[in-house]
């Protein structure tokens, strides 16, 4: 079955870096286009990024874009989130997911394959 396994979240000051890494199981991952979505406390799901399948090709949302890189190895059916100049409004459980749909930014919950997430805080 899917497995997706995030690992790297914490607690970091502003302006801090956090890596966060995905490991994937039980499909086809080199086929397979990823994302990264959150969900700050109380709000909904938001896309955060994605990738394409060979890695070529990378979206973000503004808030991120310049801040957040987003990776993957086919080798090792892993995919990456390395976030820099954190700010305090990216605290969020993080969540590798894939076949996901979103409307904007807006992810449509109970839709494609997730982790269990990772907790990422930022204090000031």
């Amino acid at each position: 079955q899917v497995q997706l396994v995030e690992s790297g979240g914490g607690s970091v000051q502003y302006g801090g870096s956090l890596r966060l890494s995905c490991s994937a199981s039980g499909f086809t991952f080199e086929l397979t286009d990823m994302s990264w979505v959150r969900q700050a406390p109380g709000k909904g799901l938001e896309w955060v990024s994605d990738i394409n399948r060979d890695g070529s090709r990378t979206y973000y949302e503004d808030s991120v874009k310049g801040r957040f890189v987003i990776s993957r190895d086919n080798a090792k059916n892993t995919v990456a989130l390395q976030m820099n100049s954190l700010k305090v409004e990216d605290t969020a459980v993080y969540y590798c997911a894939k076949n996901i749909e979103r409307i904007g930014r807006a992810v449509v919950p109970g839709i494609g394959s997730w982790g269990q997430g990772t907790q990422v805080t930022v204090s000031s």
